[in-house]
């Protein structure tokens, strides 16, 4: 688990949104959104802690809470085939077993934890892993359950819904993943500008060059504070926009 505090997302292909918990980690996020710009969440530990502390009150929540710091124990491991000296573990062959672990840990949470916000980050775990195991319909099937359940003020949020379209792309199910950023768009506006990006990129490769060079021409003015207006202005540009 990397201890910087930095997210660092290189190509939206496979989010782990799950370690960037908690409310606190609204303020976390917004605070680092420069570095917010590609798929899969390297994750700060001390984020996670918040989140799984957060669901330790009393009682249900308490036990939940503890069954979802066994959670994170499993999405802590390590992949190497023998134990590695001063690391706690645990240690998984590669990282499909290491998948399947955390698939199965989550899994445990949801069934003997439900509507606790231990299940709801245990929801988001799951689509997490099932998107790195490419169980796209396991993967959105977990992050709708997430969605449903999560306040809809919840910071993690966005994942959930990035999720969506990530797995709609690698199913070829162009005009579903284009809604998908657009309704991330519309629910997380602090991500407008990456779903912006990311469903203009959709278009174009649903065959619709027309459409997505008028989200692209309109970038600079809908999202004038964003780091992203310069990959905005240069995808225009490949399109024969201006």
């Amino acid at each position: 688990m990397s201890k910087t505090d930095a997210i660092s997302r290189k190509d939206m292909k496979e989010p782990d949104k799950f370690q960037q918990a908690a409310t606190q980690a609204a303020g976390w996020v917004s605070r680092r959104r420069k570095h917010v710009v590609a798929v899969g969440a390297i994750v700060v530990g001390a984020v996670v802690l918040l989140a799984v502390l957060a669901a330790v009150t009393a009682g249900r929540e308490e036990r939940a809470g503890l069954a979802a710091a066994d959670l994170l124990h499993t999405m802590s491991g390590e992949i190497s085939a023998v134990p590695l000296p001063g690391l706690p573990g645990p240690f998984f062959p590669d990282e499909q077993a290491k998948q399947k672990a955390v698939a199965d840990a989550a899994q445990k949470v949801l069934a003997a934890h439900p509507g606790t916000s231990a299940a709801n980050l245990a929801a988001l775990a799951l689509g997490d892993a099932q998107t790195k195991l490419h169980a796209w319909d396991d993967a959105k099937a977990a992050y709708e359950r997430y969605l449903s359940a999560a306040p809809k003020g919840d910071s993690l949020r966005f994942g959930a819904l990035e999720g969506i379209a990530i797995a709609e792309e690698a199913k070829g199910n162009l005009d579903a993943a284009a809604a998908a950023y657009e309704r991330l768009a519309r629910e997380v506006p602090a991500f407008s500008d990456r779903a912006d990006l990311e469903r203009a990129r959709i278009l174009a490769l649903a065959g619709k060059p027309a459409d997505a060079k008028a989200i692209l021409a309109a970038f600079g003015e809908r999202h004038k504070e964003s780091l992203l207006t310069s990959d905005a202005a240069e995808r225009l540009a490949r399109l024969g926009g201006k």
